[in-house]
């Protein structure tokens, strides 16, 4: 099957669908790739090791999207890209529609067959696909929380650490899953006091025998939300419903409440943010105060560190690749039932029922999507 890789056009995206080591595996096994010319050179992966590789290079998008039967990205394709997409070409990247109706339009539009990483599950009911870049996105909300604390950039002025005599900030943690986790482990590894809030037992239970009891942990309720978002320094959001829109946690009043020079993180932006007073944004331009509280919400957060990003999504999204390019569509979704979670658009129509609720539409059973004709490997 013909494989194409685009050069990813959202704002400071510097990641790419596939890395020179994971063009060699799908090249090994029969499969021409098609690489656009500097798609990994931000990156440290020049168009000189895509052809070690075995690939070729494309000029441009229009090629990519006019000859690949597999279209492997990284981000949700922009406008410009929903209209290279055909009928029948197998898009697989995130998607991110829940909060998107004109991106999920685009691509009902196009006809094309469109897989969504974060849907993908594994056996046990986990998102493989997203785990990567969760605990890329857990980590770095501390890190870059920490620097909207800083004063000259908009923050109160405090060290998440303190000092000896003066105390450390106060990390609220909204949601107990793999980003919340990751972000709980830095934040607590900075000495920071960290209290982490979840819905499932199981989850603040593994939490706190991890932990220790050294991170507090809290049932999340409105009140203890409530109570634990306006007492904290840096709160971070980490809530997920697979496909849904995030919900709403932290209301406008809530935010009101917050001290001047606080900071919330959003790491639930991509679908739609669990901030009410939440908005996209990006690299180039990534906070903004409301009542005095820096907001930092883009949607792309573990493109800054594109690298580690690239090679630890590239490690989870081979194997699927490669099921993909071997059985076809739609062979590859029925011989693995956590693939076929990640369809959400074939046919110009919305198959996952959490993003259909999402969008006000009527979902395509997922056994009637699997039953359209689709793209068999060459």
């Amino acid at each position: 099957m013909q494989v194409g890789v685009p050069k990813e056009v959202k704002v400071h995206e510097y990641r790419v669908g596939l890395t020179p080591a994971s063009v060699r595996e799908l090249v090994a096994q029969g499969h021409p790739v098609l690489v656009e010319t500097g798609a990994g050179t931000g990156i440290g992966f020049p168009d000189e090791a895509y052809l070690a590789a075995g690939a070729a290079i494309a000029p441009d998008a229009a090629a990519i999207f006019a000859r690949a039967a597999l279209v492997v990205k990284v981000k949700e394709p922009q406008p410009e890209e929903w209209r290279l997409l055909r009928p029948g070409q197998i898009l697989f990247t995130y998607l991110h529609l829940a909060p998107d109706a004109a991106q999920a339009e685009g691509l009902m539009r196009s006809g094309c067959t469109a897989i969504a990483y974060e849907t993908v599950t594994d056996g046990q009911g986990g998102l493989p696909l997203l785990a990567p870049m969760s605990e890329v996105a857990g980590r770095m909300a501390v890190q870059v929380g920490a620097r909207c604390l800083e004063k000259e950039a908009g923050g109160a002025g405090i060290l998440l650490s303190g000092v000896p005599g003066v105390p450390p900030a106060q990390v609220t943690v909204l949601g107990g899953g793999v980003v919340g986790s990751n972000a709980a482990r830095i934040a607590a590894g900075m000495r920071a006091r960290v209290t982490v809030l979840d819905r499932n037992p199981r989850v603040l239970d593994a939490l706190d025998r991890e932990f220790g009891g050294t991170v507090a942990t809290l049932f999340a309720t409105t009140d203890s939300v409530g109570q634990a978002v306006t007492e904290a320094d840096l709160v971070i959001g980490a809530v997920l419903v697979p496909g849904a829109a995030a919900p709403r946690l932290v209301s406008r009043a809530m935010v009101g409440r917050m001290r001047p020079g606080s900071v919330l993180v959003d790491v639930a932006i991509d679908q739609g943010g669990c901030f009410e007073t939440s908005r996209p944004t990006t690299h180039a331009d990534p906070t903004y105060l409301v009542d005095g509280v820096v907001h930092y919400c883009v949607t792309n957060m573990p493109g800054a560190v594109a690298r580690t990003s690239a090679l630890a999504l590239n490690n989870a999204t081979l194997p699927f690749t490669l099921q993909l390019a071997n059985r076809g569509f739609p062979r590859a979704l029925l011989d693995n039932p956590g693939l076929a979670q990640g369809l959400n658009v074939q046919a110009g129509r919305i198959v996952h029922p959490a993003v259909a609720q999402a969008l006000g539409q009527e979902a395509l059973p997922l056994e009637q999507a699997l039953a359209l004709p689709g793209v068999a490997p060459a």
